[in-house]
């Protein structure tokens, strides 16, 4: 295991006392079992880009797809000057 510090508020350390002497563990493992149920919920998972709506077209596009058509209409229009 790796060593990890965190800092509480007192409330929440009175509350993490009381807490863990009735499940009757130490306050580590209810740290540990906190921390393993929020990333449960969490999901911490790759997300596939949000598509943005282009116009009226109805088109999808990634904001990456939209950054690089502004940076090549950018250039032609430089070019044709």
């Amino acid at each position: 295991m790796i060593k990890t510090t965190v800092y509480l508020p007192e409330e929440l350390e009175v509350q993490l006392d009381d807490s863990a002497a009735v499940a009757g563990v130490s306050k580590a493992e209810a740290i540990r079992q906190a921390i393993a149920l929020w990333i449960s919920q969490v999901h911490v998972q790759e997300r596939e880009p949000r598509r943005l709506p282009v116009f009226s077209s109805g088109r999808l596009r990634t904001a990456e797809e939209m950054d690089e058509q502004i940076v090549e209409h950018i250039a032609e229009r430089a070019a044709r000057r």
